[in-house]
């Protein structure tokens, strides 16, 4: 038997888009609660959240935003975020996910590659001073008039537009928004939203690639509201339940497994907190009576690991979903006993495919929900390859390839990628090794390049050594994933200086600083004059990794 596997076809895949299903959702469940920022002490029924929506879609038009144009989001968990991804929905604009732990480096690029018009943003979250970053790369913001930035750096940026309560010079206030709008702006916005279709591109979010700079994964309302529905089912998610959500509005996983699949079938989302706090998300459980919670590995270890855990009574829990990264095999444990969470799924996919391609199911044993990613979702196909491309028989390792509704629909303006990534035949080659066994389960054993999973974030090595290349004293990087317990994998890098430099670690940490995410600042650095090579001079970070964890004392982890 060959391992290509096809999910089953028996329910209909939706043909509509995000703006139709929340209106629909809304007439059928006006009361139940949509959203809950706990932190906040904010409260939106279905019925107010669409008014706010449709206030906020005219004001987007009344900026001058047309569809099709490019709207980012950089900012934590708010409620401006859930409220500008209906928005921009609602009248075609293309939301672009920008994650709140870049810095000046990655927004500008991620302004320009896909020209976004307007910037959503918040004012400052912890040591993030999101204003003073765009300030930075568009000093012009001071003296422009609001919505007519013209920028040197940032030459497609035309609005910014801040959460703040007192909004710089140059931004305009988020709440201002609704107040731009005028009768013929809600005409126009009912009129735009009539005439889109659920093939449109509604979403891009940045993948790290291995050739060094992001890419802008772009997804159409087919695609992510129809992988939320499938998400939701595996869940047995329904207008009763109310689900936690502490992991990042950004990802896929925030965006679309919980927001879209809560708003497809009228359950109420909770979010904790602006960012992710163990505390935070078992007091919002046990105050908002959850029942289901979902996060990466490393957020329920840090829930797990909670000084006063048992003093929370998480009783209401049923159901939820890890994804991000191999569970640890005690983890799920506890998180199916201590936790209640008898019905937790597990999932597998990637950004380019909206996300999810396999998910357990929530009647599978202990031992398939922490050894394998589950079974293929349906309407999904995937095939596991050799190197020469040829199906490989069942239980045998090769690359895990998709194809159906779920594969994005491209790289943002990078055709070349996207032929690397998508074949002639729609299949996404997902760079990650896999086995399906003969029941069809499937379980994640590697991946064909050297992708870095750290704590649910994705980091090509590629990336952070371009961006290392670019320090005066820097002759070479080599950056690699080493095992850890928290995190799943860390960050390292072997550097080689050039003749005559002078530098240690924390000084190239402060260079790293305010200029890439943090995630992506190598824990441990360490200055070399040569790497481990083959004869044919291929540089074997394979060798580096055993090194580092035998002097660091370091096993691989078991997981799931």
């Amino acid at each position: 038997m060959e391992s290509h596997v096809i999910g089953p076809t028996d329910e209909p895949l939706l043909e509509k888009t995000i703006g139709d299903m929340f209106a629909e959702t809304a007439a059928r469940f006006p009361d139940n609660e949509f959203v809950v920022f706990a932190e906040d002490g904010i409260r939106l029924t279905y019925e107010e959240f669409l008014h706010d929506v449709e206030a906020f879609a005219a004001g987007f038009l009344a900026l001058g935003l047309e569809p099709g144009d490019r709207v980012g989001v950089w900012a934590p968990n708010r409620v401006e975020w859930v409220l500008t991804q209906f928005a921009t929905a609602k009248v075609g604009l293309i939301q672009v996910n920008i994650n709140p732990a870049y810095r000046t480096h990655e927004l500008e690029f991620a302004l320009n590659k896909v020209g976004c018009k307007a910037l959503v943003l918040a004012d400052r979250f912890k040591t993030s001073d999101y204003e003073a970053m765009l300030i930075e790369l568009a000093p012009e913001l001071a003296t422009s008039p609001h919505g007519k930035l013209s920028s040197e750096r940032l030459p497609h940026l035309r609005a910014a537009i801040t959460m703040g309560e007192e909004a710089p010079a140059g931004f305009f206030q988020f709440a201002d928004i609704v107040e731009l709008a005028e009768e013929d702006h809600y005409a126009r916005m009912y009129e735009i939203a009539r005439s889109l279709g659920p093939h449109d591109d509604i979403n891009i979010q940045f993948t790290s690639g291995t050739t060094g700079s992001p890419k802008g994964a772009t997804l159409s309302h087919y695609n992510i509201l129809n992988n939320a529905k499938f998400v939701g089912a595996a869940m047995n998610l329904s207008s009763e339940d109310r689900l936690c959500v502490p992991i990042p509005l950004y990802h896929c996983f925030g965006m679309v497994m919980s927001v879209l699949a809560c708003a497809l079938v009228g359950a109420t989302l909770v979010f904790p907190a602006e960012a992710f706090e163990p505390k935070s998300v078992l007091k919002a459980v046990q105050d908002e009576r959850c029942t289901g919670l979902q996060g990466v590995p490393t957020m329920f270890i840090g829930e797990l690991n909670e000084p006063d855990f048992a003093s929370y009574d998480l009783s209401s829990l049923r159901t939820g979903t890890m994804a991000g990264s191999p569970c640890p095999v005690e983890v799920m444990k506890r998180v199916i006993g201590d936790m209640h969470m008898s019905e937790c799924t597990i999932a597998y996919g990637m950004t380019e495919t909206s996300p999810v391609s396999f998910q357990t199911g929530r009647g599978d044993s202990l031992e398939r929900r922490t050894s394998t990613v589950g079974r293929i979702h349906p309407h999904a196909e995937v095939k596991i390859i050799d190197e020469d491309g040829n199906t490989v028989p069942r239980g045998t390792q090769g690359e895990l390839c998709t194809r159906g509704y779920l594969v994005m629909r491209g790289y943002w303006d990078d055709p070349e990628r996207t032929a690397e990534a998508i074949d002639a035949e729609g299949w996404m080659h997902t760079g990650d090794l896999a086995v399906i066994d003969a029941e069809g389960y499937c379980k994640i054993t590697g991946r064909v390049k050297d992708m870095v999973i750290r704590g649910g974030e994705n980091i090509y090595p590629r990336e952070v050594e371009e961006f290392l290349y670019t320090h005066p004293d820097i002759r070479d990087a080599q950056v690699f994933g080493i095992p850890d317990e928290k995190f799943g994998e860390e960050l390292c890098a072997w550097v080689q200086l050039k003749d005559g430099a002078a530098l240690d670690a924390d000084s190239l940490k402060a260079f790293c600083k305010d200029q890439i995410a943090h995630y992506k600042i190598p824990r441990h650095i360490r200055f070399v004059d040569d790497y481990p090579m083959t004869v044919t001079g291929k540089i074997q970070k394979f060798k580096m990794r055993e090194a580092m964890m035998d002097e660091l004392g370091l096993k691989e982890i078991e997981t799931a």
